[in-house]
């Protein structure tokens, strides 16, 4: 003997009905907690943000930059090489 069951009802009908709780509320909470972190963590990783946590890291950073950057463009030698005549 097979006995088929079909219930047509919402999810929130479902969990009121099994007694389960609302979640609704919770989830909200968390995804307005999510939003905020998130929203704050790409503020760290804008581009000014970046460059400015690398360049006051170390003083000499800019003059080390300009070399990587001379360097990588052909521009000729380091600032080093040229200090060393």
């Amino acid at each position: 003997m097979k006995v088929n069951i079909e219930i047509d009802c919402t999810p929130l009908e479902a969990r009121q009905f099994f007694g389960l709780p609302d979640v609704a509320p919770m989830q909200t909470a968390v995804m307005d907690k999510l939003q905020q972190q998130v929203l704050t963590n790409i503020e760290k990783v804008s581009p000014e943000s970046l460059l400015q946590s690398w360049f006051t890291f170390d003083p000499k950073m800019t003059e080390r930059f300009q070399d990587m950057f001379a360097a990588m463009a052909g521009l000729g030698g380091t600032r080093s090489a040229d200090k060393k005549k």
